[in-house]
C-alpha cells in the first residue's frame, strides 16, 4: 500500500446548503479536501464530486468556486479565508477563450496577474506550452486549435495567474477513448507539478473520474429528506487504488465504481 499522509486542511465545506424560494437544492454539505504529503513525491489532491444529473452539482461547483452564495454556510480556503470569486481557476466545458487574442496574447494576460511572475512571464509561458505540447501553437488563435488543445490553453491560463485550486466541470465530456486517457495524463501531470496543487473534478464519467482520484465524494438524497448532501466519502488512498496506471482493470477498483454507481 502506498505510504502517505494527510496533514493541512486546503479547503473546508461547512454546513453549506442551497435553497430557491421553497425548493431545498443542498443541505448540510461538509467535507474537506486535505494537504497529500507522498515520501519523494511532489503530490497534489485529486477529487471526484459525483451525483446524478439533476442533483445540485453545478450549484455546488459554482459555490465551491465563489461564483454563487450558498443560502447558508461557508467555503473556507488556506485556513479560515471566505473563498471568494477569482480565488479558484474554474475550467468550464467550453473553455472560454479570448477569441480575438492569440494563444501566446492570452497567456500573457494571465501571467501578467501574478505578481510572483513579475519579469519572468515570457520564460514561464514557454515552460507551460512546452509541458504540455502547445509550444508550436502559440501564436495561433482559438479558433484554430482542437478541443483538447483548447483545454490545455484552459488549465494554463489558471496556472500561470497561481491558481492552486482548479475546479473542472465536465473534463471528460464528449471525448474519445485516446483522448480521455491524454486528459487523463495531463490531470495527473497538473496535480503533482505542485504539492498545493488541487484538483476538484465534477464529471459524469464516473470511471475516468475514479481513475484519477485520491478521492470522491458521492452527492445523492436521503430518503425523505429534500436537498442533496454528501452521502459517502470514499478514500482511494485506504483502498489502495490511488495513483496506478491502468488501475481501471483492477477487480478492486471496479468493485469500487460499482459501489458509487449503487450510491447514486
Amino acid at each position: 500500500m502506498t505510504v502517505c499522509t494527510k496533514t493541512t486542511t486546503l479547503l473546508q465545506a461547512e454546513n453549506i446548503g442551497l435553497q430557491y424560494d421553497d425548493k431545498i437544492i443542498l443541505r448540510d454539505i461538509n467535507f474537506c479536501i486535505r494537504d497529500i504529503h507522498r515520501p519523494g513525491m511532489q503530490q497534489g489532491q485529486v477529487v471526484s464530486l459525483i451525483g446524478r444529473s439533476g442533483i445540485g452539482k453545478t450549484q455546488l461547483f459554482r459555490i465551491l468556486s465563489g461564483l454563487q452564495q450558498p443560502t447558508n454556510g461557508n467555503v473556507f480556503i488556506n485556513g479560515r479565508q471566505q473563498v471568494k470569486a477569482g480565488d479558484m481557476g474554474v475550467i468550464f466545458q467550453n473553455y472560454y477563450l479570448f477569441e480575438w487574442r492569440t494563444i501566446y496574447q492570452s497567456l500573457m494576460m494571465s501571467a501578467k496577474q501574478n505578481q510572483l511572475l513579475k519579469g519572468e512571464e515570457k520564460q514561464y509561458i514557454e515552460k507551460y506550452a512546452a509541458d504540455f505540447h502547445l509550444k508550436e501553437h502559440l501564436q495561433k488563435y482559438p479558433q484554430q486549435l482542437s478541443g483538447g488543445q483548447r483545454q490545455r490553453v484552459s488549465i494554463i491560463q489558471q496556472l500561470l495567474k497561481g491558481s492552486k485550486f482548479l475546479l473542472l466541470d465536465e473534463p471528460f465530456s464528449g471525448l474519445d477513448v485516446c483522448m480521455l486517457d491524454k486528459v487523463s495524463d495531463l490531470l495527473l501531470q497538473v496535480s503533482t507539478s505542485d504539492e498545493q496543487n488541487t484538483l476538484i473534478i465534477v464529471s459524469h464519467d464516473i470511471s475516468t473520474a475514479v481513475a484519477i482520484s485520491d478521492t470522491v465524494f458521492i452527492l445523492g438524497n436521503e430518503e425523505g429528506q429534500p436537498g442533496a448532501i454528501i452521502k459517502r466519502e470514499i478514500d482511494l488512498i485506504e483502498r489502495d487504488l490511488a495513483w496506478q496506471r491502468d488501475i481501471k482493470s483492477n477487480p478492486a477498483f471496479i468493485k469500487t465504481v460499482e459501489e458509487i454507481k449503487s450510491c447514486l
